[in-house]
């Protein structure tokens, strides 16, 4: 007979016995639920029965996330990310004590019961009802495991984590099929070994691996009695017992599993009597998650790396999937960066540009015939103190980069490239006056004509008053004589040039469409570092425009099992033909020979290139290239408020600041650095003919052409300065027809330069 209360009904102990006996004979057993005395124990067994049988037959197991480790090129490291820190490492590699520690303190019958331990159960029940509250659990270590399956599916959701872990009978229920599920199916040393990988044990520290090194620097394999010990006592509250911040308890805490484990014979109480006496002997490792922790001064090509991975759609369809397999982590990603050559881009950037400047500097390398990105950096490291920042000053704005920098100059190849291809021969000449108007009309895209606004004509003009020609191509490409290039495009039209730059991968930093207007050929419109050195890599492969790339490789860890992700490949096809791209090759020699770039020269590496200085000099740039290797160098600030004038940049005093000056010197030495040791390889030679004396003043376009204003691309105020018209490509200057409209672009910018159509672009 069982044993009544005073009250006349069955203990509280009594009636969970009861319970439980109903529970297990309807198939819902309700195993290791830290019961009070009364309240839920009135549930009906057949409830039960129904909410355990409507469960799925097999719990979901997503794959634990763990830190991505990304390398350069040589399989060096640069950086590691994780939104979990773990590394998943099997039985083997985890030391004996730290298994048997685990085992003793959290399920010491482990290996005695299944998923359920019936004595566990009535032991808590029975504690419970005699405090009257919750004070003891009965959870076993596969129940604890299933939980902590739920917590990482539930990922960082907060509401997710609240309804993984929250006090309920319908949990419960649910944890328990699954812990039979997984008795079953995997079997007590694979359980185990799972637990030890997923449980959290504070310090961001995720599985027994990261622990071990968070707190002693060394490997789970490696952990010695006393440290198992307490890293087994973190478990259950890894902010009550955490080392680092609370000695004293964490010793506490570790003293009782050695105890513990001398109570069920893992050691000899002599054995837990000497590991008490020691020092807990942390050798804390602090954690190094992010681009921020990346060497070589590499934050913003990790950075980079992760924003390639996030976008583009061959490592998922949706940007939810990408984002999930990034946090899942697990990841190894090889990248194209050269050690070698990011190593010299930052140590030239530091020689000449200190990032608490007034300005800031950024450098991009690009291998021609591959579109690999060598190496990416700036002068303002990655970070969030003073001058640092989390903007990478080498790319588009929609993969973490600014809104660009007017590129000056460094655009006029691309106008020769497009009129060269257009059949125009390399030593055209052109009147090139000091100072001239805009030429009007301008044949553009679609049958349509850009004209110069009639009753105030925009106008341009060279960076110096000496500069007057007639020039050739030649010279006016080393000299940068703007009115050259104006009447250049002026003459093959606007479109040619458009369509030139989209071949070569050119488009504005921001996303907006590149305008029809005639001052593009004097850099208007707002490029990144990284388009720039990779559209004159184009040059460099004698034509052939290869997309940009940065990972070579993915290979994804989950579990046991490493699978190889198929990655991004560069796209390569031809932009021109090898005879216009030798022939700018030629051109742009001269520049760095006899020219505005001739601080960025290589000695006797042969070499090529262009400078940019922008209006007001809020900008200035140094592009060039070897036949292996291209570069681009922006100088400015970001902000585009300091113009460039009256300056100390890396310690020097400059009075006008010219892409030859300083761009020019930190391409060279980076340069220089970057191909130490690799072969030296030439261009090939095309000869362009002097222009005879007597074509020198007969270009096609002449002083007369229109008049009106300087309107350069930093105006403070909105004005009208010209716009498209027609559909079709009528000449002469006639007055805007009534269908005349006002393009993008065509309104003076703020803040940024804006979209001006002239200005002194030297």
């Amino acid at each position: 007979m069982p044993k009544k209360r005073s009250g006349g009904g069955l203990s509280p102990t009594q009636q969970a016995a009861k319970f439980l006996g109903v529970s297990v004979l309807a198939g819902a057993v309700l195993a290791g639920i830290a019961l009070p005395a009364v309240g839920a124990l009135g549930l009906a067994a057949k409830g039960s029965v129904e909410s355990f049988d409507d469960l799925p037959a097999t719990m979901k197991t997503p794959p634990l996330s763990q830190r991505t480790t990304i390398l350069d090129a040589d399989g060096g490291p640069i950086a590691t990310v994780y939104s979990r820190d773990r590394t998943v490492v099997p039985l083997k590699d985890i030391s004996p004590y730290m298994q048997k520690a685990i085992v003793a303190i959290e399920d010491s019958r482990f290996y005695q019961h299944g998923a359920v331990d019936l004595k566990g159960v009535l032991r808590a029940l029975n504690k419970n009802a005699q405090t009257g509250g919750v004070s003891e659990g009965a959870s076993t270590l596969t129940q604890q495991y299933v939980k902590n399956v739920f917590v990482e599916e539930a990922g960082d959701d907060p509401t997710k984590v609240a309804q993984a872990t929250q006090q309920t009978i319908g949990r419960k229920i649910r944890e328990l099929k699954y812990a039979i599920q997984v008795e079953e199916e995997l079997g007590k040393k694979k359980i185990l070994e799972n637990y030890l990988n997923i449980t959290f044990f504070g310090q961001q520290a995720y599985g027994v691996e990261a622990a071990a090194r968070r707190y002693f620097s060394r490997s789970a394999k490696d952990l010695s009695l006393e440290q198992s010990a307490l890293l087994a006592g973190i478990v259950q509250s890894p902010s009550r017992y955490d080392p680092v911040n609370d000695e004293a308890e964490a010793t506490k805490r570790r003293n009782t599993v050695l105890q513990r484990m001398a109570a069920v014979g893992d050691i000899s109480r002599a054995q837990a009597a000497e590991a008490m006496k020691a020092p807990l002997g942390l050798k804390v490792s602090k954690p190094k998650n992010g681009c921020i922790t990346a060497v070589k001064g590499a934050g913003f090509f990790c950075d980079y790396v992760r924003e390639v991975f996030l976008n583009d759609p061959v490592f998922g369809k949706t940007k939810k999937k990408r984002a999930k397999i990034w946090n899942q982590g697990g990841l190894t990603i090889r990248t194209t960066m050269d050690p070698q050559a990011q190593n010299a881009a930052q140590t030239s950037i530091k020689d000449h540009v200190y990032k608490s400047d007034e300005v800031a500097t950024a450098a991009t390398l690009v291998q021609p015939g591959t579109g690999k990105i060598l190496a990416m950096g700036q002068s303002r490291p990655y970070g969030f103190k003073k001058n640092e920042t989390q903007i990478n000053l080498s790319v588009d704005q929609s993969m973490g980069g600014g809104i660009g920098y007017q590129p000056g100059s460094t655009f006029k190849p691309i106008v020769a490239a497009a009129a060269l291809e257009d059949g125009m021969p390399a030593n055209k000449v052109y009147s090139s006056p000091y100072q001239m108007p805009y030429p009007s009309p301008v044949s553009a895209c679609g049958g349509k004509r850009w004209m110069n606004d009639p009753a105030n004509p925009a106008k341009l003009e060279n960076e110096n008053s000496s500069e007057v020609g007639p020039y050739d191509m030649k010279e006016a490409t080393a000299k940068s004589v703007n009115t050259y290039y104006v009447q250049m495009i002026s003459d093959i039209g606007i479109c040619p040039v458009t369509t030139m730059a989209k071949k070569m991968g050119v488009a504005r930093a921001d996303g907006d469409k590149m305008p029809q207007v005639p001052s593009i050929a004097l850099g208007t419109q707002e490029m990144s570092p990284l388009t720039m050195a990779n559209a004159y890599a184009t040059f460099a492969s004698r034509g052939m425009h290869c997309t940009p790339v940065a990972i070579e490789s993915v290979n994804r860890r989950v579990g046991d099992k490493t699978t190889s992700l198929k990655v991004p490949k560069s796209t390569c096809s031809r932009a021109m033909s090898e005879n216009t791209a030798d022939t700018v090759n030629a051109l742009l020699k001269g520049v760095v020979e006899d020219g505005t770039g001739k601080k960025a020269g290589l000695g006797s590496r042969p070499s090529a290139g262009k400078t940019g200085t922008t209006d007001e000099r809020y900008a200035a740039w140094f592009v060039g290239y070897t036949p292996n290797m291209a570069g681009a160098v922006w100088v400015g600030d970001p902000a585009h408020k300091r113009k460039m004038v009256g300056i100390t940049i890396g310690g020097r005093s400059y009075g006008k600041v010219f892409g030859g000056e300083v761009p020019g010197p930190i391409w060279g030495d980076m340069m220089s650095g970057a191909l130490e040791g690799k072969p030296v390889e030439n261009f090939n030679d095309v000869h362009i003919p002097d222009s005879k004396p007597r074509d020198r003043g007969d270009g096609d376009r002449e002083d007369g052409d229109g008049g009106g204003r300087d309107d350069g691309g930093n105006g403070d105020d909105d004005g009208f300065i010209g716009g498209l018209v027609g559909g079709n490509n009528g000449g002469g200057g006639s007055e805007p027809t009534p269908s005349f409209s006002i393009p993008e672009g065509f309104i003076r910018g703020q803040g940024n330069g804006g979209n001006g159509n002239s200005g002194r672009f030297g």
